[in-house]
């Protein structure tokens, strides 16, 4: 069996989760990593048992033995190294925020198509079982026509002021939470439950300034709090809040209230936001909501110590198989413009103080 050959751009993210992941999978073999650092790259390298190590993209780009890349790296260096890596005709595997603005990322779609090559975006939890289940149980119909959905993502990472300035604390390198945690939220929610009409934004920073690595205060200008409005196609209201601030904060709950009863998906978890979910259920003839069982069917192959591992490796597994026989591939960068054009409509409405009709297409 010939392996396909990725390189890891990103080297955070990407020693964390992607190449773990790419070192599981049995058709996958990592031959390249890239760092603009030339002795960084060795040094992953060398810790990873990679055969190449680059400081050039274009380097990596060149090798016979690769035909795709992951891109792990600040989503303001997501659009130069996704174009030269499309343009030279590979695969590519996307984190969210795909780019800095709609517009960037409709251009790597289009790109994308023109060049005929496989596009992934990392919007894990479409493979995490309990939710896997949880659009089961949406898709038959379990609570009926929509009357409310509530989402709270509510994390403590961030609620340090002493916590380092970093690229994350910086609105102009795509740091935030909108970002970060809202990406996956606006996919998810045009997963679960279809196309959104208009929404309304509303975004803060409680942190104002952090110390840098030589202890000097740094302001941060990129939002740690998001609360945000939707009107779904169906007339259904979206509540979210979303916050990486907030000591001891619930977690990650998404609750759907409809005619037939309510679902309820979440987890406490502040270590760890793929592993701990439940799913539970109300009905009007039972006093109490009651646990509903995943069934084994939904279970991923294995299971890890880090839980974005499993549900990584099991889109991983997706966009090899995509770029093997040449089908399409879900979540895609199409669904990386959509979440990006949803999270500038937010900025816009932050700024505008007022609510924002969605577009019906990309274009």
């Amino acid at each position: 069996m010939t392996k396909i050959g990725v390189g890891i751009i990103g080297t955070g993210f990407g020693q964390i989760i992607h190449i773990p992941a790419l070192q599981t999978h049995p058709e996958t073999e990592v031959v390249a990593v890239y760092h603009r650092d030339r002795l960084k790259a060795q040094q992953i390298a060398d810790k990873f048992d990679i055969p190449h190590a680059c400081d050039r993209l274009e380097d990596l780009l060149a090798l016979p033995s690769l035909q795709a890349v992951t891109i792990s790296t600040p989503p303001s260096f997501h659009y130069e190294q996704a174009k030269m890596a499309l343009e030279a005709g590979k695969h590519i595997l996307l984190e969210k925020p795909v780019t800095m603005n709609a517009g960037e990322a409709i251009a790597l779609y289009r790109l994308a198509q023109e060049k005929q090559v496989v596009t992934a975006t990392d919007f894990e939890f479409r493979y995490v079982p309990q939710w896997r289940y949880f659009k089961h149980l949406l898709d038959s119909d379990r609570v009926g026509k929509k009357r409310m959905i509530a989402i709270d993502w509510l994390v403590q990472g961030r609620a340090d002021p002493q916590r380092l300035w970093n690229w994350y604390s910086q609105k102009a390198y795509g740091g935030g939470a909108l970002g970060a945690i809202g990406s996956h939220v606006f996919d998810y929610v045009r997963w679960l439950f279809g196309d959104i009409k208009s929404l309304s934004g509303q975004l803060s920073t409680g942190i104002t300034e952090r110390p840098d690595a030589n202890g000097i205060m740094r302001p941060v200008d990129a939002d740690d709090t998001c609360n945000i409005l939707l009107e779904l196609a169906d007339g259904t209201p979206c509540n979210i809040s979303l916050s990486t601030v907030t000591y001891r904060g619930r977690g990650h709950w998404l609750s759907v209230y409809g005619e037939k009863g309510t679902l309820v998906l979440g987890s406490s978890n502040q270590a760890d936001y793929v592993h701990g979910f439940s799913l539970r259920q109300g009905k009007l003839d039972r006093p109490e909501m009651e646990i509903v069982p995943i069934p084994p069917a939904y279970d991923l192959p294995k299971t890890f110590t880090d839980g974005r591992l499993a549900p990584v490796l099991a889109l991983c597994d997706r966009w090899i198989q995509a770029i093997k026989t040449g089908q399409p591939m879900t979540p895609s960068l199409y669904e990386g413009a959509w979440s990006q054009m949803l999270m500038d409509l937010t900025q816009q409405s932050h700024i505008q103080r007022n609510w924002i009709d969605v577009p019906t297409s990309l274009s």
